[in-house]
């Protein structure tokens, strides 16, 4: 901790690039917090592929992002637990001590610190059935997964149907697994790995029904798996999206859709059957409501059904692995990431 009160330590992106601009600073703390905002004292963060892509300068999922984030030094870091210091005059259900747990906004300073501002309206108290780095593991991949499964794919609970989706044991696949079968109990689902240690997580922790290797020819698979409802839906949690559209146009029933959450520059869908199946093709980003300031309530609500799911046990978290917060810690959390190896995700504690 910093011996002077005015400022806080954190781990910044000192020029885009290479991993070892990360570095270690000293910067003032957060002032008083306005408005909805809270000030959160930091226990724990957690790493995303996005945070490399930042930190690499190559993050295209907005075209302005660049110009609308913080300048270097930027605090990366999405997801954060911690507790409550103070809170704005807007703020009505936290206050000080309030142990919480989300995923902040794209274009502010991130969790890689010791205090953060973040909107309350995107928070939600802290599951007391999970310890800080494991808290701090479960927001941007829930929010994305259930944004992508009950938002944007629209799937009914209860449905007839199955889901594939692409990386089963990777941070955001291993719980839209667990949001397809635990909460909209669809009576199949189909996760792609290929190693025996992801395959065994994507079905102990994710609850697959299947699974399906990505090295192989994904179409003959689903057919042997011989399943008694239609897939339905697809869910592209890993690169590359075009790598995987025409593979699911021929594995989709009719009038089926297809979720992305992986930008690509190309999207071959003429002449697959997405025209003659009447497919649709969606995208989802987490980032685009606090990005573009709509539904500021909307993480927040998420946040509360997961926390509800976490402590009566009805959904596991994904957190295999924990570092600190320091300069180490945050660069090795990249480099684990960038190996393209990881399983479930890594989170790191003060």
């Amino acid at each position: 901790m910093s011996p002077d009160t005015s400022k806080m330590r954190a781990v910044a992106v000192t020029k885009y690039g290479e991993v070892n601009n990360l570095q270690s600073i000293e910067v003032p703390k957060p002032s008083n917090p306005e408005g909805y905002d809270i000030l959160v004292r930091i226990k724990a963060c957690s790493v995303n592929p996005v945070d490399t892509k930042v930190r690499a300068g190559v993050y295209d999922d907005y075209p302005d992002y660049y110009d609308r984030a913080p300048k270097p030094p930027q605090i990366l870091g999405f997801d954060a637990a911690g507790v409550v210091e103070s809170a704005g005059p807007d703020v009505k259900k936290f206050k000080a001590g309030d142990e919480v747990f989300y995923a902040g906004s794209p274009i502010r300073h991130g969790s890689n610190a010791e205090f953060q501002l973040v909107d309350s309206r995107s928070v939600s108290f802290k599951p007391k059935s999970l310890d800080w780095g494991q808290a701090a593991s479960m927001p941007l991949t829930w929010i994305t997964a259930w944004e992508a499964l009950v938002e944007r794919m629209e799937i009914q609970e209860g449905e007839e149907a199955g889901i594939l989706i692409v990386n089963g044991a990777g941070g955001v696949g291993s719980v839209a697994s667990q949001i397809a079968r635990c909460v909209l109990k669809l009576p199949v689902v189909v996760t792609t790995a290929s190693r025996e240690e992801t395959v065994k997580f994507s079905k102990d922790v994710g609850g697959a029904t299947h699974t399906v290797n990505h090295r192989e020819d994904l179409v003959k698979q689903v057919k042997e798996l011989e399943l008694d409802v239609p897939i339905k839906y697809v869910f592209i949690t890993h690169t590359p999206t075009s790598g995987y559209l025409a593979p699911a146009a021929k594995i989709l029933a009719p009038f089926g859709k297809v979720c992305s959450i992986v930008q690509d520059q190309e999207m071959p869908m003429y002449g697959t059957e997405f025209m003659a199946k009447s497919l649709t093709f969606v995208w989802a980003l987490l980032g685009t409501k606090p990005y573009h300031g709509v539904h500021p309530e909307s993480h927040g609500k998420i946040l509360e059904r997961l926390k509800e799911l976490l402590d009566n046990n009805e959904v596991k978290c994904h957190n295999t692995r924990k570092l600190k917060i320091d300069e180490d810690g945050v660069r090795k959390a990249h480099e684990i990431i960038e190996g393209g190896k990881a399983i479930g995700k890594v989170s790191l504690e003060f």
